[in-house]
């Protein structure tokens, strides 16, 4: 929604999942603007917020998250300050945007960054705010980050990094600027929150089922109720590619995979969520790619000339690679995905300088 639609160069039904005569095929009813009040488990019914009772045999939480609102709750009842996430938040942004010259992005990652390089193309005044001291802090490397300041600065985007916002300020109704925690002002006639979001499992966590940060899931994708699943960006899990840890994956990817296991399991088939994530970003003329998580590196390896737009950095921790940024280099991307499910496979230790060399396909680093 922050990429080719926002920038006006695919129409809705270009990037839908699914086109409509897919769900009328095989039966399946939806019900468009039902929203989950409320679930029980032991009778197995759902409560819309119409009151309607909705039974399940198996139930699967597909629900994703909600834009993570400003901490001040200044954002709420002001109109010019949207979210990215529906169809609905991008059509309202886009509806205003022939009557606003200066919009503030709060937040420098993916959703900001590929807002923001959307925006200045079309000519409009962009500063992005960032309270760490580079974009992309949570996700990507410091060579990285650097390098998609410089390409955003060199686009015309302007940076406050490490810059905490106060409140946003309104007049008549809508807002007009951005209070920083320095009393700073700065004006806007749009805002841009993009600070993540909130798993949307309230309903779940009001009825017993397990979580904190999301619903908790077991390798089948299996709540703590035997029969509830839950899928996606709301799913709190242990990834094998972050050490077991348990993370939520905001991704396309990870709901389709998690999607698959969910179904195979209902289904009977004995399957378990293990698969490697992946992510992308497209801004500018870049494609960025990412195989592999990042969390805990202590060593990054730079492949190729950032000032050449064609790179990758790759990322070790004890040795061993567990993640590659691609940037314009989609081979790097192909192969680093075996490269890194051998090594988590055997726990082989590659020699950096071997990394670094772009003469040196990744895939053959894998012994055969």
């Amino acid at each position: 929604m922050s990429k080719d639609y926002l920038a006006g160069e695919k129409p809705f039904e270009r990037i839908l999942l699914r086109k409509e005569d897919f769900w009328e095929a095989r039966e399946i009813r939806r019900l468009p603007s039902t929203r989950i009040e409320s679930v029980d488990p032991k009778t197995r019914e759902l409560v819309d917020a119409d009151g309607e009772t909705i039974r399940y045999g198996t139930l699967i939480w597909a629900t994703g998250g909600d834009p993570r609102r400003m901490p001040c709750g200044s954002d709420v009842g002001l109109a010019g300050v949207h979210a990215i996430r529906t169809h609905s938040d991008v059509q309202l942004l886009k509806s205003e945007l022939d009557d606003v010259e200066r919009i503030v992005v709060v937040g420098g990652g993916y959703i900001g960054l590929e807002a923001a390089a959307v925006l200045v193309k079309m000519g409009k005044h962009v500063t992005v705010i960032e309270a760490a001291d580079r974009v992309l802090a949570r996700v990507a490397g410091e060579p990285l980050s650097r390098f998609y300041e410089e390409r955003h600065r060199a686009a015309g985007v302007n940076f406050l990094l490490a810059t905490m916002t106060d409140c946003l300020e309104g007049r008549d109704h809508r807002v007009s600027g951005v209070r920083l925690d320095s009393g700073e002002s700065l004006p806007a006639d749009m805002v841009i929150v993009g600070i993540g979001i909130v798993p949307a499992v309230e309903p779940l966590l009001a009825c017993g089922i397990k979580g904190t940060n999301g619903v908790k899931v077991d390798a089948q994708c299996r709540t703590s109720d035997e029969h509830i699943f839950a899928i996606g960006d709301c799913a709190l899990h242990e990834n094998a590619y972050a050490d077991g840890a348990e993370i939520r994956l905001e991704s396309v990817q990870n709901a389709n995979d998690m999607a698959n296991v969910a179904a195979k399991t209902i289904c009977g088939q004995d399957v378990a969520y293990d698969a490697l994530p992946w992510f992308w970003s497209n801004q500018y003329d870049l494609k960025l790619q990412t195989a592999g998580l990042s969390i805990g590196y202590d060593q990054t390896v730079l492949r190729g000339d950032p000032a050449s737009g064609k790179f990758s950095l790759l990322y070790l921790k004890g040795g061993r690679l567990i993640a590659l940024d691609a940037v314009n280099r989609p081979a790097d991307f192909i192969q680093a995905q075996k490269l890194i499910r051998h090594v988590r496979e055997t726990g082989d230790m590659l020699d950096p300088a071997d990394l670094a060399d772009t003469e040196t396909p990744l895939k053959t680093l894998i012994p055969t």
